[in-house]
């Protein structure tokens, strides 16, 4: 019997569709997820049976080692796939090649082939971002992505995440979420034993893996207490050969590849037959492993340290011995062992290898490894290694790591007297500084960077440094220096043809122009991104799209920015910078509150929200904000701790936002004396700087508050309202798509008509703060018939759904059909078919997928699971 596969035929009916659907040419993604033991692996063995006679079946997995394999699952391909994809991937893993290969690949006849990834909650940063690359494209493949993973082991910072969220984007979307056991099923698999099946289905609650286990070790009639106990059981009898061989494989986190078996066993395969005929391994040509990663780790977490030492050193040895080794797994076995040695030999080639393929999380922590071991390298040596932990440390938003790391790198070079290299790091240093949220120091390290760089007589080095220092000033709104030094670098960089640093330079001079009303600087800022493109410098690039967007947000104009959001999103998510795609998704967060679509900004903004300081303080005050204007507790200690972040940058980009966000904050609440505190410095550094949109906004509020400030001519809509020209004001916002902010002009309007307009609006938008003292306004003007506005569940079903209507449109934004929704719901197909009708109507959608999107902007699907009801 094969236990894996009980109640399973949902799941493989609708993977056998999928993939007639692929051969068609309609790709698609395939998600099956569950807890440990589920049967996700069983499933997918017995997938071929329900396939398409000609499909092509793939399978990778991912491993649990310490740190990833870069491009693991892909690389376990090799030898069942053409020769391009297999050079692709055993010559470096470069990503453009591997993409293109792996495309071609799947296009290959015959049709339709069937990649599966296993353990994608263990996947490196490389296969995450190639399996981004398959997603953006498996609907035009004749193909079927299939993703296992353990929905369990998924925290909210886990990189699987991004991944799934643009899974969910998909226009072809299979979620197969796999379900325990029923008591019925247990009682079916336990008939093989003396076993009571009540007693079975306590232990084990029904899942497959645990089931099978207990059955398995209970041949004597008792009912193991755990599943360890259970695993641990079935060892006993074996003879001590075979155990000391399923203790070895078992400090092995992956399948283990033949030669490896023939290298750590004196009889090879022949000494795992008994394991075998125990149904505790699988043995196949190519390779031996574990028939499941929970009968390893029973195994492996009952051996004594000592022991697991003693066996990681012997696979530690037989990879060294073997050319052509995997790194990543060398390394992990010596950290096992305990090997410094041969961490600190192999540790810098693995870094190499994983920053590479693009899997900079793994770089880090290899480079992580080997820095414990100081003493063992000469300074020179200790300098770039410390400098390439830093550069890698920044890549991933670990800014602390990064200026230790940095710090340590620049005390080396001044020992050294290497004075280009020195004014090199001092560069970096200032940079990451500046990510860390310390202005003085970055300030400082840059210019001892120029200093140093003059003497060197590098021109290259000393443009880049002077491009640093020219970014500096422009974050700190001091345009004309920023221009200064910046047209130093440009010249610089065209002398010595580095178009990097080129566009560096045209990004700060572009965005300072471009700040202070000056047409050139979009021209210039568009060019930088050209230019960074054109060169591949996916950093440069990153942040020409980041700055182009910030500024046309604060422009307010957001169709512009959306035209630069997506290209700049992906770009930061192939590229797997971390830093710029936390930042990009701030951007984003900013265009959704912009837009009243709160649910959403709050989503973007809580990615953002994380360790690495230039995102998380706009983040927080997108957040803040949110709860501000819904009435919700929490906003003002958000605005705390991003009032103490923006302080330490010292630049009003950080300070200006926050000012307003507390300004706000403070007059719902009626707090005019405050309004007037946290505004009023800010707005005069403002004013010193000329930095109008800062002006008009905090300028308005303090109006607002009593304290009037100079008149402005400009035209911000906050100019405006501050001038009492509301309705021009109102216009403006409408005309831009800030519902929030044209209710909030039109209730300065004296006239109730306006008013009540203004209400009704803020009053859809769950604005309750300032729809209270609009009502109280109206009170006071002597209206009569006031509405009094929406409940708490109204608000949260903004679209006045009935709740199997919600539930329909829940399960419908699934991707569910109307007859799998009539199933999951117990009804009939012609009732959903009419509640579907309804929905649509109530949202004011044409598609399936249009509604989805609009309760998505509504927030009407936050807090349900994925898996649905």
């Amino acid at each position: 019997m094969d236990w894996g596969i009980l109640e399973r035929d949902d799941e493989l009916d609708q993977l056998a569709v999928a993939a007639r659907d692929a051969a068609d040419g309609a790709g698609s993604v395939a998600l099956v997820f569950g807890e440990a033991g589920i049967g996700k692996s069983s499933l997918v063995k017995a997938m071929p049976a329900v396939l398409p006679e000609k499909a092509r079946v793939l399978v990778g997995e991912c491993d649990d080692l310490a740190t990833r394999r870069p491009l693991g699952p892909f690389r376990d391909l090799v030898g069942s796939v053409g020769a391009e994809l297999a050079r692709a991937l055993t010559t470096g893993g470069d990503r453009p090649r591997v993409y293109d290969a792996l495309r071609a690949e799947l296009t290959a006849a015959p049709h339709p082939a069937v990649l599966v990834v296993e353990d994608v909650h263990w996947a490196d940063e490389a296969s995450l971002d190639a399996l981004r690359f398959l997603v953006h494209r498996v609907e035009r493949l004749p193909a079927l992505l299939v993703l296992t993973y353990r929905d369990d082991e998924l925290d909210r910072r886990h990189p699987l995440h991004h991944l799934l969220g643009q899974v969910s984007r998909a226009e072809r979307v299979h979620r197969l979420p796999l379900s325990r056991l029923s008591a019925g099923a247990v009682r079916q698999l336990s008939a093989v034993s003396r076993l009571d099946p009540a007693e079975v289905y306590e232990v084990t609650s029904g899942n497959p893996f645990f089931v099978a286990e207990v059955v398995a070790a209970g041949g004597t009639g008792g009912v193991p207490p755990t599943v360890v106990d259970a695993v641990l059981a079935r060892l006993r009898g074996l003879d001590d050969r075979t155990r000391d061989a399923l203790e070895q494989l078992a400090v092995v986190p992956s399948a283990v590849e033949r030669p490896l078996v023939d290298a750590l066993f004196t009889d090879g395969v022949a000494e795992l037959a008994a394991a075998e005929q125990r149904g505790l391994l699988t043995v196949t040509p190519e390779r031996a492993g574990f028939r499941h990663e929970l009968i390893r780790r029973a195994v492996a977490d009952s051996l004594p340290a000592a022991r697991r030492i003693e066996l990681n050193r012997h696979v530690l040895a037989a990879l060294v011995a073997k050319s052509g080794s995997d790194p990543a797994r060398v390394v992990h076995h010596a950290a096992e062992a305990g090997d410094q040695e041969a961490i600190a030999r192999y540790g810098p080639d693995a870094a190499r290898d994983a920053s590479g393929a693009g899997a900079h999380r793994e770089a880090a922590a290899h480079l992580r490894l080997v820095l414990r071991q100081r003493d063992r390298f000469e300074a020179a040596e200790l300098a770039d290694l410390l400098e390439r932990f830093a550069v890698e440390s920044y890549t991933i938003a670990d800014s602390a790591a990064a200026v230790d790391a940095e710090r340590d790198a620049v005390a080396l070079r001044r020992f050294l007297g290497d004075t280009r290299a020195l004014g090199a790091d001092l560069r970096w240093l200032s940079r990451i500084h500046w990510w860390a949220g310390n202005a003085d120091e970055a300030q400082s390290a840059a210019r001892e960077a120029i200093a140093v760089l003059e003497e060197a007589g590098d021109d290259r080095l000393l443009a880049l440094a002077l491009s640093n220092t020219s970014q500096l000033h422009m974050l700190s709104e001091r345009s004309a220096l920023a221009i200064d030094f910046g047209e130093r670098a440009i010249v610089l960089a065209r002398r010595t043809g580095d178009d990097a640093i080129l566009a560096h330079a045209l990004n700060n001079v572009g965005s300072a122009r471009w700040r202070t009303g000056d047409p050139l600087g979009r021209a210039q800022l568009e060019e930088s991104l050209k230019v960074a493109l054109a060169a591949g410098e996916v950093e440069h690039a990153c942040r020409s799209y980041a700055n182009l967007i910030w500024t046309l947000l604060q422009r307010l104009e957001f169709t512009e920015a959306d035209r630069f959001l997506a290209p700049g999103m992906a770009l930061a998510d192939r590229a797997e910078h971390v830093g710029f795609l936390s930042y990009l998704h701030v951007a984003m967060a900013l265009r959704r509150f912009a837009a009243a679509a709160w649910d959403d900004a709050e989503r973007h903004a809580e990615i953002g929200a994380h360790d690495f300081v230039p995102a998380r303080c706009p983040a927080l005050t997108v957040l803040a904000r949110v709860r501000v204007r819904r009435g919700r507790d929490g906003g003002e200690e958000l605005l705390d701790e991003a009032w103490e972040i923006a302080v330490r940058t010292r630049e009003l980009q950080r300070t200006g936002p926050v000012a307003v966000a507390r300004a706000e904050a403070a007059w719902l609440r009626g707090d005019h004396a405050a309004v007037v505190a946290v505004a009023g410095d800010v707005f005069a550094e403002a004013r010193r700087l000329s930095a109008m949109p800062h002006v008009a906004e905090l300028g308005y509020w303090l109006t607002k508050a009593g304290s009037p400030v100079p008149a402005d001519t400009w035209d911000h809509p906050y100019a405006l309202q501050a001038a009492g020209r509301w309705r021009e004001a109102a216009e403006v916002w409408r005309a831009a798509g800030c519902p929030y902010e044209d209710a909030a002009a039109l209730a300065e309007s004296p006239d109730p008509d306006d008013k009540l307009t203004a209400l009704a609006g803020l009053d859809a938008l769950g604005a309750e703060p300032l729809a209270r003292l609009v009502r109280g306004e109206l009170r006071q003007l002597g209206v009569r018939h006031i509405p009094r506005g929406p409940l708490a569940t109204t608000r949260d079903n903004p679209a006045g759904l009935t709740e199997r209507q919600l539930q329909v449109m829940r399960l419908l934004a699934q991707g569910l059909t109307n007859p799998e929704i009539a199933e999951r719901l117990v009804v009939s197909v012609r009732t959903v078919d009419n509640h579907v009708s309804a929905v649509l109507d109530k949202l004011g959608a044409r598609t399936r997928r249009q509604a989805a999107a609009r309760a998505t902007e509504l927030g009407m699907l936050r807090g349900r699971e994925t898996k649905g009801y």
